[in-house]
């Protein structure tokens, strides 16, 4: 092994499409960009590992036999970042991004290129940020966690997503359906910072992303910033409530809808007399034993940004 050569491990999906015809291309460009810049690199297809936990111990060791810490790449949507960022919170190695999701709230949170090449760059020349990674029980959320309707929201779009392509219009296309199918409520009891609330709701929302939550128009969007937990709750489940609130969240003014309450905390406590809740994280539908206990690790994880970017 040269001493002088650095370790990249690129972590993608080959289901994901990363290596199609029309991205050959720029895969040996990225891969030029790399080896230019002295890193040694291995590739690792997360589809053929047993799991993330296991292929990141791999990987670690790898990097471990060389004296320079290196770098590790996801390519994929927020859902692959989710599963390689779990695994490298408090990690001195940072952690780079290829985007290849719909909306890669992450990367353009991080205002990280979206073009692939550009994106390569930032990896081997940008500088090391540390992020704030919110929790929930013993699983993360870099963009978001939400209970409700909205996990029946990411259904429907996958469903929509298999037949006309990903798209972000099937977003709203797939929550227009499911307000028209589906509307249950959710009995809660929601503690913040220690004061109790009982909740009846469809959705519920937490989210970490301070662009995202911009976008929705939401003042929350500062305290995620900061490393706070951020919530939303709808508080009224009739077919009218959620159409207005549907159309104002389309619109960007969610905060103004009617029945719709935002809220900040360090810790936040979600009981149920359920067992088991349905959770969508980062867009990946989990089951989660209850309580759900949601806090936020500050500055938790190293990523590779542009030289000049704003804070997560």
């Amino acid at each position: 092994m040269n001493d002088q050569l650095k370790p990249l491990s690129l972590i993608y999906n080959e289901n994901s499409g990363f290596h199609a015809r029309d991205k050959e291309q720029i895969y040996e460009q990225m891969m030029t960009i790399w080896t230019s810049h002295g890193y040694e690199i291995q590739v690792f297809d997360l589809s053929s590992a047993v799991n993330m936990q296991s292929l990141l111990k791999t990987i670690f060791e790898r990097h471990a036999k060389y004296d320079d810490k290196g770098v590790i790449v996801a390519a994929g949507g927020d859902g692959t970042l989710n599963a390689v960022a779990s695994q490298m919170m408090h990690q001195a190695i940072p952690m780079g991004i290829l985007p290849l999701g719909t909306f890669n709230y992450v990367a353009r949170v991080l205002k990280i290129p979206l073009d692939l090449l550009q994106a390569a760059k930032v990896i081997v020349t940008g500088q090391t940020r540390a992020v704030h990674v919110a929790c929930i029980n013993d699983q993360i959320y870099l963009n978001n966690a939400s209970l409700g309707l909205y996990p029946l929201f990411i259904k429907k779009r996958e469903i929509y997503n298999k037949k006309w392509g990903r798209f972000p219009l099937n977003a709203y296309t797939s929550g227009l359906d499911v307000l028209i199918r589906d509307r249950k409520e959710l009995k809660l009891e929601v503690a913040v910072d220690g004061k109790k609330y009982p909740v009846k709701t469809p959705l519920i929302f937490f989210g970490n992303n301070q662009l995202q939550l911009e976008e929705m128009k939401l003042k929350i969007a500062k305290c995620a910033e900061v490393g706070l937990v951020a919530g939303v709750v709808i508080a009224k489940g009739d077919k009218r409530t959620l159409f207005k609130t549907l159309f104002q969240t389309i619109r960007g003014k969610l905060e103004k809808a009617d029945d719709v309450y935002s809220f900040s905390a360090e810790n936040v406590i979600v009981n149920s007399q359920k067992p088991k809740l349905t959770v969508a994280l980062d867009g990946e539908i989990v089951e989660m034993s209850t309580p759900l206990k949601l806090h936020v690790e500050k500055n938790a994880l190293n990523m590779m940004v542009p030289n000049v970017t704003t804070s997560f």
